[in-house]
């Protein structure tokens, strides 16, 4: 089946079954930010952004990302608000270890999209089933905090 798609800003046709994960698709594109972990949608290691809403591509049947916009953490590094995050993740004292970088980023991406600043509880809920490899809860919570202040300023 001929899917088309937009990944990291460019239109593409890709030839797939249309029950192939997601995952499965963007790996054979290269995309190596995106990582195959507990293939249950909830460990954030193939989180990729869908319609700018944070998904498991592991999850995904790749038919359902026909005609989407899909950005992956190899993009998404490129941006302003990427440099913000990294910069709340590093005052926390954060350092990401690669393998669930995207679901981290993308958490802290969605929670800085929103115009209020956000409540620890509210960030904990969001984040309460990322993989905590190089983390724990707390310190990733703090990281977000910081990288809420620090994108806003710039925005100001």
């Amino acid at each position: 089946m001929n899917i088309p798609m937009i990944i990291n800003n460019e239109k593409i046709l890709v030839q797939s079954a249309a029950d192939a994960s997601l995952l499965s698709v963007l790996r054979k594109q290269r995309l190596v930010q995106v990582k195959r972990g507990c293939e249950l949608g909830i460990c954030g290691s193939c989180t990729v952004l869908m319609n700018d809403k944070p998904v498991p591509s592991c999850k995904i049947p790749v038919a359902l990302a026909m005609n989407k916009e899909i950005i992956t953490l190899e993009h998404f590094m490129k941006d302003e608000m990427y440099i913000s995050i990294m910069k709340g993740f590093t005052k926390a004292g954060i350092k990401l270890c690669g393998y669930c970088n995207s679901g981290k980023i993308f958490a802290a991406k969605t929670i800085l999209s929103t115009s209020a600043r956000p409540t620890r509880a509210k960030i904990a809920e969001y984040t309460q089933n990322l993989s905590p490899c190089c983390t724990d809860q707390d310190t990733l919570i703090n990281g977000i905090l910081y990288a809420f202040e620090i994108h806003n300023k710039k925005g100001q």
